[in-house]
Formats: C-alpha cells, sequence, structure tokens
C-alpha cells in the first residue's frame, strides 16, 4: 500500500479477517535502535473515550481480548512487534483504532530503516504490506488506522509523524496528559482531527507512560517527575510457610504428578492435558497463547482424546482447542511430543488435511524443539485451493513456561485459583521427569563439526556446519526466552544482516564463518540494560566468552572512570577482563578485576588516546557433548549466560544509573 490509501479487509482475501495480527517493524543499522508500540481507541468524535483505550508496554491487554500487545518476535534482521485485534468485540462506539510507535526522547524515526507495517488474516496469511520511507525527524509514528465503514472493516495507511513525541500525539486525541510529561506536548506536525470536530470538545485525562529511555541514554540534568502509568493487578504466590510434614521424605500432593510417568507416550499425554486444561481455566493464560495464532478472544475449551475419520483408520490428534466468539467457532488440532522425539511430518499432514476438509482453522504442534524463522520444523503442503485455509503453528515447550513466567511471576493475574495453577503448571513444566525440558540437544552433526574445526579438516559449503548454526539459534532463543521468563523483561537474540538478507542466506553465511574461524556467535538485547551481552563459543579453544560493553561517561576524568568501575564491580568475578576501548584502535589496555582492583589506573592508556568505553568478558570452559548433561554444551553456554547476567550486568546496571534489577531473581535459579 501507499500513503493514503484505504482497502477493505473483506475483500484482501477469502480467510477470517474477524481476528487479525498487525506487525510493526524497522531495522536499525547499529543494532540498538527500538520503539515502543501503542495503540488508541478513538470515538467518532477521533477521541479517546477514557483511559481503558490506551494501550501500551505497561497495559498490554484488554479485559476482553480485544487488543493485545504479543510483544516482540525476532525476525531475520531483528524484530517485529506484533498486535491481536479481535474485531468483532471492539466495542460499538469506537469508530477508529490507531496504531503508533514512538522512540526515546531525542531519538528519531529517519535513524531507523525499512520502516513497515503488516496485516496478517486469522490463518497467518498475509493480507497487506505498508512501508514507509518518509518518517522524516519525527519521535512518534501513526503507521496505520483501522476504522469502520458500515459494517465493514477498513484499513487506512497513514505514516503520520509527530516531532514533540507521543505525548503530542495523545494530546490530539483527547488525551490529557499528566505531571510534567505535559510540558514535552506540543503542537503536531499535522494534525489528524477532522476539520469541522470542535476543539472545545472535553478532554479525558489518561496517565501516558515516559517512553522506556534505553540505560546506556545519558540521564537529564534536571530529573522530572514520570508521568503515573496504571498498574495492573498482580497476584504474587504468598510466602511458603513452615511445613508439616515428619522430615525431608514426606512429598507435598501436587495437582499434576509426574512419578508415575513411564513411557513418551505417558509424557505425551499427561502434558497435552495438563496444558490444555489450565489454558481453559485460565483465561489470560489461553489467550496469551492462542491469540498469536489469530484465535479470538472468547470462550475456550479444550479436549484430549478426540476421534475424527481418516480414511480407513480413525486419527487421534493429542489434542483440541475450540474458541466460540459471536457464534462462531475457531477450532484448532494439536500434536504433542515430550524428550527429544521429533515431530513427524506424515502425522503433521494428516491432521492439516483433517483441519481442511473439517474446516477447522488450525493445527498447533508442541515439542522441545524450537522453530526457526523461514524454516519450519516439518514440511506441510497446505491446499490454498480450498476455501478454509489452514495455518500451521509451533511452540517450544520454553515457550509455554516462559508465557507462565510472565504472568504469575512479573504481570500478575487477579485471581488467586488461578495464581496456584499456574505455579503448579510451573512445576510440572520443571520437572525432570516431564520430558519438558526445551531444546537439549545440538544434533548429529555437533561432534563431527566439533572435531572438523579442531583438525582444521571442516570446509566450506559442509551441510554440517548449517546444522551446527541452526542448532545455535534455536539455542540462544531458549536461553533468551528463559533469562526473560526469570527477569520479567523481554530478552531477544539481536539479528545483524544487511538489508534485504533472508534467514537462510544469514545462517549460511553464519555456516561459511564457523568453517572460517571455528566460532558460533550471538548477541542478546535485555530490555532496561545498557548495550547487548554477547556470546562467543570458540570451538578451537573449547572456552565460551560472555561479554559487554559500556560508553565511557560523557563527564568526569579517565581515572575517576576507572575507580568507579572497579567500585561498582567489587562483588563481580575476579577474573572478570576489563579491556579498555581506544578511539581508533583495535583495543587499549586489558587486565582481569583481581590485578586491577589495587591500582584501577592500570586500565587506562599511557598515550593519552581517547577512551570511547570499556568491554567486560568472562570466560568459561565449554561442554564437550552435544546434549544437556552437566559435562554438555548446552549446559554450558545456559550456566556462562546466567552467569555473566547475575555476576556482571547487574553491576553494570547500577554503574549506569540503573537499579541492577534481576539480581534477586536469579539467585532462586
Amino acid at each position: 500500500m501507499v500513503k493514503g490509501a484505504n482497502v477493505g479487509l473483506g475483500g484482501l482475501g477469502d480467510g477470517d479477517v474477524d481476528s487479525v495480527v498487525v506487525s510493526l517493524g524497522w531495522v536499525s543499522p547499529t543494532g540498538e535502535g527500538d520503539a515502543d508500540v501503542s495503540v488508541l481507541l478513538l470515538g467518532e468524535n477521533q477521541k479517546v473515550r477514557g483511559d481503558a483505550d490506551f494501550y501500551f508496554y505497561n497495559n498490554a491487554c484488554a479485559p476482553d481480548g480485544s487488543v493485545q500487545l504479543l510483544g516482540k518476535t525476532p525476525v531475520g534482521e531483528g524484530s517485529e512487534d506484533r498486535i491481536s485485534f479481535d474485531l468483532t468485540a471492539i466495542p460499538q462506539d469506537v469508530a477508529t483504532i490507531l496504531i503508533a510507535a514512538s522512540r526515546y526522547e531525542s531519538a528519531r524515526f529517519d535513524e531507523l530503516e525499512d520502516l513497515r507495517l503488516t496485516l496478517n488474516d486469522a490463518s497467518g496469511e498475509p493480507l497487506l504490506r505498508y512501508a514507509i520511507d518518509d518518517a522524516g525527524g519525527v519521535s512518534a509514528l501513526i503507521f496505520g488506522e483501522l476504522y469502520r465503514r458500515g459494517d465493514e472493516w477498513k484499513f487506512r495507511a497513514v505514516g503520520q509523524g509527530y516531532e514533540a513525541g507521543f505525548a503530542a500525539l495523545a494530546t490530539a486525541h483527547g488525551v490529557d496528559i499528566e505531571d510534567d510529561a505535559e510540558d514535552n506536548a506540543a503542537v503536531p506536525e499535522h494534525s489528524l482531527m477532522p476539520a469541522d470536530t470542535e476543539q472545545s470538545e472535553p478532554t479525558v485525562t489518561v496517565a501516558v507512560p515516559a517512553p522506556r529511555k534505553p540505560a546506556d541514554e545519558a540521564a537529564p540534568a534536571k530529573k522530572t517527575a514520570r508521568p503515573r502509568t496504571s498498574k495492573k493487578k498482580v497476584t504474587l504466590p504468598k510466602a511458603r510457610k513452615k511445613s508439616l510434614a515428619e522430615n525431608e521424605s514426606w512429598k507435598g500432593a501436587r495437582l499434576f504428578p509426574v512419578s508415575a510417568l513411564k513411557s513418551d507416550r505417558d509424557r505425551e499425554m499427561r502434558a497435552t492435558s495438563v496444558l490444555l486444561a489450565v489454558m481453559a481455566q485460565v483465561p489470560e493464560f489461553g489467550r496469551r497463547l492462542t491469540a498469536g495464532f489469530g484465535a479470538p478472544a472468547g470462550r475456550m475449551e479444550t479436549f484430549t482424546e478426540v476421534s475424527l475419520p481418516h480414511g480407513d483408520s480413525p486419527r487421534r490428534p493429542d489434542g483440541v482447542i475450540r474458541v466460540e466468539r459471536a457464534g462462531k467457532l475457531w477450532t484448532a488440532l494439536v500434536e504433542t511430543k515430550t524428550n527429544g522425539n521429533p515431530l513427524k511430518a506424515e502425522q503433521v499432514q494428516a491432521y492439516a488435511d483433517i483441519a481442511a476438509r473439517r474446516g477447522y482453522e488450525a493445527v498447533i504442534t508442541l515439542s522441545n524443539d524450537v522453530a526457526l524463522e523461514g524454516s519450519p520444523l516439518v514440511e506441510v503442503k497446505i491446499d490454498r485451493r480450498r476455501k478454509n485455509k489452514v495455518s500451521l503453528w509451533h511452540l517450544s515447550w520454553a515457550e509455554v513456561a516462559y508465557q507462565a513466567q510472565m504472568l504469575i511471576r512479573h504481570e500478575g493475574v487477579g485471581n488467586p485459583a488461578h495464581a496456584w495453577l499456574l505455579e503448579e503448571l510451573l512445576t510440572y513444566l520443571h520437572h525432570e521427569n516431564s520430558g519438558l525440558h526445551g531444546f537439549q540437544n545440538m544434533g548429529s552433526a555437533w561432534v563431527p563439526v566439533r572435531n572438523g574445526i579442531q583438525d582444521e579438516t571442516l570446509c566450506q559449503g559442509d551441510p554440517r556446519a548449517l546444522d551446527a548454526v541452526e542448532s545455535w539459534e534455536r539455542l540462544i532463543r531458549q536461553v533468551s526466552l528463559g533469562l526473560g521468563g526469570e527477569l520479567g523483561q523481554k530478552v531477544l537474540p539481536v539479528q545483524r544482516a544487511r538489508r534485504g538478507t533472508d534467514a537462510a542466506a544469514r545462517r549460511a553465511r553464519m555456516a561459511d564463518e564457523l568453517c572460517q574461524d571455528g566460532r558460533l556467535q550471538a548477541e542478546l538485547r535485555i530490555e532496561g540494560v545498557p548495550g547487548v551481552l554477547a556470546v562467543t563459543a570458540d570451538l578451537r579453544t573449547g572456552k565460551i566468552r560472555t561479554s559487554i560493553e559500556t560508553p565511557a561517561p560523557e563527564q568526569g576524568y579517565p581515572l575517576s572512570w576507572a575507580k568507579r568501575i572497579v567500585r561498582h564491580l567489587a562483588e563481580a568475578p575476579a577474573d572478570l577482563h576489563i579491556e579498555t576501548l581506544i578511539e581508533g584502535e583495535t583495543g587499549g589496555a586489558r587486565g582481569t578485576l583481581e590485578r586491577l582492583r589495587p591500582e584501577p589506573g592500570d586500565m587506562l592508556p599511557k598515550s593519552g588516546a581517547r577512551i570511547t568505553g570499556f568491554r567486560l568478558s568472562l570466560l568459561k570452559g565449554m561442554g564437550s557433548s552435544r546434549g544437556n548433561t552437566e559435562s554438555g554444551f548446552i549446559r554450558s553456554v545456559d550456566e556462562a549466560v546466567y552467569k555473566f547476567y547475575g555476576g556482571v550486568v547487574v553491576h553494570v546496571d547500577r554503574l549506569t544509573g540503573g537499579k541492577g534489577a534481576g539480581a534477586e531473581q536469579l539467585a532462586r535459579v
């Protein structure tokens, strides 16, 4: 679409457009640029009706499920923010839905590339794409809007910017900014109010959030009050009382016992039943898992032991999910695997065929494996000639645990019984006998690749190198989910690639680099943490390096910087490596924290060259086996990331003015 164009959703495809997912994406040349997504519901007067009409990162879901911010999802060149809309649940007096994003303080959208909006139907089929090439120097941007025309929903490509930021955008639509935030409100670059709208319309007071400023930006000289934000009711687990058991051999009764599970089939049946039962009983959790699959917000029922006709013999999917909304049914078949068991293509294909014939919308697969962008776990042929389109989705058990952790331990649920159910589910997922421990095998190519690198016999183009790269990407995605679930913050892999490079080409390049230098590399961006956490597995030396760079302060003297670093890293591991980064050079003075503690000045360059920052690194031995055992590679990477965050990153956060949030959570792991 082009700027200003509009189109009716009903005419875009023959799929279901009552539920749609809108994705906002961009590419940062530095890999560090980002923005916050927000949604405004407007009445006929193009004003919000109340504070419930404003959705952002701290108020991500409507109670009726009509709007849900699904968060960031990794894509080939970074990440996309996705928003789910159940258009049948949007109140009748809402005429327009604005979809916008805002940047932090002085950051502008012209610093980002490939600004785009895409809209998919309930089956995941792309319906439209709108690229914004002329954003300009604005800090808030309306990408597009959904609006009613009679009984039909339409989409308009807006691409409208506000130089004064989100406060100006909100003010233009009836939001009264509170506290010092109103000092930032200004007349927008272009007003979107209809010409006949009265300026004296009563405004509604809404607490607009301050943008989440990256911790590595300089703090303002004068501290201003942060605008108030609405807080969701949080139900935290109560402190555990002293046990009444006579001794430690007495085990408390569990809602979902795992001790009797003897076979993989038992584990699959129990895992499916446990998960689907909790999804049906905890609406927040069920909606969170299905919204991204195009399911509407409505009454959910789940089933197991279902028999469906298919040829000479019936098929029995592990489970079925049904959601009812306004008399319409959305149905998904569920196929589950536990331990390291792979999904079978012929089995999933049969369920896709059954779903197509019976008018079902989706097939959902669940396993310990992690799906990669642009690379499905199983190849399934979907007959696009059928009127009913069936979408294929995958969930890893690590993603299920992450969503449960985010709800119960960080965002909260309002019902104590629901909180208890989620805690029981987490206990089940993490039990050693459940078989739901996530990605736990680097694959058959791992040992030959490792040996080939050490022997210098691995050649470029060897398909085993590509297998190792794909396994590495799955592992990093799982590490991100685990760390994010513990911290209650978004943790996303950073994908640095040339514009227009697809995921397959990026992995092929990484495989060539692995053959050349013997290293696998990844970067993790942790919400609210300065810089990125880099992870490098050097297969030649058998070491894992975790590191982070922190910029040099803008004020003060180099010696005071060095003393401050040593002081704030007092509790960090003594073998932490500190390297001084010099402008125009590859590196400066370096040493371990233990050596630098008595003489911080040793980290300063003798030439007096300009210091641009400091790199903090830890080295750890790499596990040799391909599995998740104590001596396995997967376990060693996981432990290296957790140790580095808990021992170093939290102190870097304090060093740059943060509070080191997350150390307490990681102490439990």
